[in-house]
């Protein structure tokens, strides 16, 4: 059963700083989730460790590899947004509700090929597609207006970051910014509705965009803080993922739940 996307759910209008007491909530998540919520940011820093070891020399390789393997984030945290759901219930948050939730999305679904089986993968698809045509636009951008090829990140951070004239650097975080913040607005909310609730692809990222207009400052804010702690987290040796991860997960999952009013949408059950 699915919801058409015009009965898209209610959003709720919140306060500038609200993003903050989602924070709060994320460090009690982790806090009684322990290591399983610390070991997904293990995973995905040992991951970046090896897109880093692999395309140290390739500039365009390794920026293209990073910002796909954040974009798809959202995607890769459902087990987080499954945690703090069954926290919020009483149940238990353990290894086998994580094993759960990656495996066992195919016997909740009868019908194999219908899109409601399939969002998840819709989901990661169009967010790999998207960081794929940052990417894509950026390497454009930097030969194109670069003062000297750009081969390696020290290229980059001497000649763009760092160059003494021109604002190559600010126009390439502009236009940055004006790219992002559709993917944004398109998921900000849409992965964890799509894990707890029974609809539609389409509904759920018009549920997140509902959101963002509806909350410009408070969800502005936000992603200003996801911005600032990734930043963080791929200081030194990426090591900071393994609190940023977590942190940021549970953190949406909260987000979620503060933002839309849920009660009449037929919940998503694991087989």
């Amino acid at each position: 059963m699915t919801i058409p996307p015009a009965r898209l759910p209610a959003v709720h209008r919140l306060d500038l700083l609200r993003p903050v007491h989602w924070l709060m909530l994320a460090w009690r998540d982790m806090a009684l989730c322990g290591w399983i919520s610390f070991a997904h940011g293990l995973v995905l820093a040992l991951f970046g460790l090896g897109i880093l070891a692999l395309a140290q020399d390739r500039f365009w390789l390794m920026a293209g590899a990073l910002s796909g393997f954040l974009v798809v984030a959202p995607v890769l945290a459902t087990s987080l947004y499954a945690l703090s759901r069954a926290l919020e219930r009483g149940e238990p948050a353990n290894v086998g509700l994580v094993l759960k939730t990656w495996l066992n999305w195919q016997n909740s679904h009868f019908n194999k090929w219908g899109n409601d089986y399939w969002c998840l993968v819709q989901f990661g698809a169009l967010l790999a597609l998207a960081g794929t045509g940052w990417v894509v636009t950026s390497a454009a951008l930097i030969t194109l207006l670069a003062p000297v090829p750009i081969h390696t990140p020290i290229d980059f951070i001497r000649h763009v970051v760092l160059a003494p004239q021109g604002f190559l650097f600010e126009l390439w975080l502009a236009v940055g910014g004006v790219l992002a913040a559709p993917i944004f607005a398109s998921t900000v909310i849409a992965m964890p509705l799509l894990l707890d609730r029974r609809v539609t692809l389409l509904t759920a990222v018009l549920t997140s965009w509902r959101a963002v207009l509806m909350n410009p400052l408070p969800l502005a804010f936000w992603a200003t803080l996801i911005m600032g702690f990734t930043l963080l987290g791929l200081g030194p040796l990426l090591l900071g993922l393994v609190f940023v991860v977590p942190m940021l997960g549970h953190a949406s999952w909260h987000a979620y739940r503060d933002l839309v009013d849920v009660s009449g949408l037929p919940p998503r059950e694991p087989g």
